[in-house]
């Protein structure tokens, strides 16, 4: 066993270490034992139970070398016991002993992990699952993010999720869904959730910038889509999805100045840009639209493209970027995209049409609590002279704002409004 780094005080430490494992390994965890046990819920108390335990005795005992491998031990241990509980014969005492031995042989397997991940997030886009859950339960459930982040991503409350997805795990459970990488030719049709997974899980990873534990869920993602791609080359919107994140992480460096400051993509230096990961994505949304008909991802990356295009170019992109969002309006209709083109509209006619499409898109009472449509407000006004209206909108935007950085440029924006005015 070894401290970590605060010998002082070891049930801080323990604590620590405790909350960083959930944070990073939670998802993965869950994925193995699930793999296994074939039981989501049971494989999430079983963890809880881990957790607990670790943090009754690593202050006493120190955190250990592997605190992954100890967790996926203490939960194997508790998943035995729950189904030897179960058992009530020979038989079922047999089959005990049968998912113990294998379980032990694969705890200490850990290359295995991401692959069984994977395999989950596609079990978890069972058709027999409600379309509308199979994304934010590989997201809960394979990649570790809370009900509240899932809601957000959604629009919707946290309340409100959370209870769709304590359905879901029942229904999975009830349904015996067998945890397995499906047959080949059932791919497609899951493929959709998990794509939408794995770039929702991306977003978040890159909205909360200076946190390092969503860094990695930023590199993780990237990652599960080349894996995608390898898995399915003959999709088109696996290589779509790549390449939109890598449009986007390609500019990451670019997105805070040396003090640390946000700045904004129509401000950024490109020459901080990633012109080789811009190539990649390039070359994978070139393939893509050469493979078969445009879907969401591609679009949005081709959205990217051109944004890549206009800036490193100087070309005249802002036309395509609003018929892009046409299209995906079409395809893939949502408040979200309405408030996209709005601002993009914007460049291309001037506020006035932009705040008449942001009107429109406001109506949906999603947008309330958006702190991008707030924030699309401010600027716009401020642009049409709307000074008052602008300086109550950036209140808001600034109010639900989670990113300290983001949080003073909007300050700074909204006291030059102020002076102007």
């Amino acid at each position: 066993m070894s401290g970590s780094g605060d010998e002082s005080n070891p049930d801080a430490a323990a604590r620590r270490a405790v909350e960083r494992a959930a944070r990073e390994s939670y998802g993965r965890l869950v994925a193995f034992l699930a793999a296994r046990t074939r039981d989501v819920a049971g494989a999430e108390d079983a963890l809880a139970d881990a957790f607990a335990a670790a943090l009754q005795q690593w202050p006493e005992n120190g955190v250990p070398d592997n605190p992954d491998a100890w967790l996926l031990t203490v939960a194997r241990r508790r998943s035995t016991d729950a189904l030897r509980r179960r058992a009530t014969g020979l038989a079922h005492a047999r089959d005990v002993r049968l998912i113990a031995e294998e379980l032990d042989a694969a705890s200490a397997l850990s290359d295995d992990i991401p692959d069984r991940r994977l395999a989950l997030m596609f079990a978890c886009a069972h058709p027999a699952i409600e379309p509308g859950i199979r994304t934010p339960l590989i997201l809960q459930t394979i990649l570790g993010l809370t009900a509240a982040e899932i809601a957000s991503a959604f629009l919707v409350p946290p309340a409100t999720m959370g209870q769709r997805l304590v359905r879901a795990k029942a229904r999975l459970k009830d349904a015996g869904i067998a945890f397995d990488v499906p047959e080949s030719r059932e791919l497609p049709e899951r493929l959709d959730a998990v794509l939408a997974a794995v770039y929702a899980a991306y977003t978040k990873g890159w909205a909360d910038t200076g946190d390092a534990a969503a860094s990695q869920l930023a590199d993780e993602a990237i990652w599960l889509g080349r894996v995608i791609v390898a898995l399915m080359p003959d999709e088109p919107e696996a290589k779509g999805m790549l390449a939109l994140m890598l449009h986007t992480e390609a500019r990451r460096a670019a997105r805070r100045d040396a003090d640390g400051a946000y700045v904004p993509l129509e401000e950024q230096d490109t020459r901080l840009w990633n012109l080789a990961m811009i190539d990649q994505a390039e070359a994978l949304l070139s393939a893509a639209s050469a493979s078969g008909p445009s879907g969401r991802c591609q679009i949005e990356a081709a959205i990217q493209s051109a944004h890549a295009a206009r800036r490193l170019a100087g070309a005249a992109t802002w036309p395509a970027i609003v018929a892009l969002y046409d299209i995906l309006g079409e395809i893939a209709p949502s408040p979200v995209v309405a408030l996209n083109r709005a601002v993009a509209l914007g460049e291309r006619d001037g506020p006035a049409a932009a705040l008449a499409a942001l009107d429109l898109a406001g109506a949906d009472p999603r947008l309330a609590g958006y702190q991008p449509y707030w924030a699309a407000r401010a600027h716009l006004c401020a642009r049409a002279g709307r000074s008052a209206e602008a300086a109550e909108a950036f209140t808001l935007a600034i109010g639900l704002t989670a990113d300290p950085a983001v949080r003073r440029y909007l300050q700074r924006r909204q006291a030059q409004v102020a002076g102007t005015a």
